[in-house]
């Protein structure tokens, strides 16, 4: 018998084993979690409507505030004297006086009558400067009192009224009739209040009345 020879050693499987691309699932993962995060942002995409009322509220809030700054501007820019009340039987003798105002006074000129009220606007280029105001036929002021101190130009008595820091002072000559009040802005000095003063022979003279 023939001795049985040995099978030959098999030759190794050089097939190369699959294996699973790491990198290809990450990119796949990548992908799925950014059309998640596309629909998630769909889903809560702002609708027009909303934008346009959250646009729409802080522009509304400027303007308001716009509105109200001017509005304050406004209110912070009236001369005093201009909403004294005044007589009008009063204001009828105030016709000599007014004609015999000044055309000018210094750094102030363009006189303008308006009924019983004249105005000097300021000459110098100062657009942020009052004019300087004349108003006959006021009523007595209220406060004026025993004790209130007068300040006294030519034998004519002034009160003041009204004092504003860095725009001026109102006051009403208080022994003529009428009544007188003036408006001096800072940096008229006391011109206007002399000159009508050396006016005020054309008003009847009167004593001070305290409202008793």
């Amino acid at each position: 018998m023939t001795e049985s020879e040995p099978a030959p050693d098999s030759e190794p499987d050089d097939t190369p084993t699959e294996r699973p691309d790491v990198n290809q699932a990450a990119e796949v993962d990548q992908v799925d979690q950014a059309d998640q995060a596309v629909t998630a942002t769909a889903d809560y995409r702002l609708s027009p409507g909303l934008i346009a009322t959250l646009v729409a509220i802080p522009t509304m809030a400027i303007i308001g505030f716009i509105a109200f700054a001017a509005l304050k501007t406004a209110e912070a820019a009236k001369i005093p004297i201009d909403s004294y009340a005044t007589s009008t039987e009063a204001a009828d003798k105030c016709g000599p006086l007014i004609a015999a105002l000044p055309d000018t006074f210094d750094g102030f000129g363009g006189k303008q009558v308006d009924g019983n009220t004249v105005r000097w606007e300021p000459t110098r280029g100062e657009d942020s400067a009052d004019p300087v105001v004349f108003r006959c036929g006021v009523a007595r002021p209220d406060r004026l009192a025993p004790t209130s101190a007068l300040q006294v130009i030519n034998a004519a008595q002034w009160f003041q009224t009204e004092s504003i820091e860095g725009r001026g002072q109102a006051w009403v000559l208080v022994d003529r009739r009428p009544y007188v009040a003036m408006w001096v802005p800072t940096g008229a000095g006391n011109a206007p209040l002399t000159q009508v003063s050396n006016l005020s022979d054309d008003l009847a003279p009167m004593p001070l009345d305290f409202g008793n």
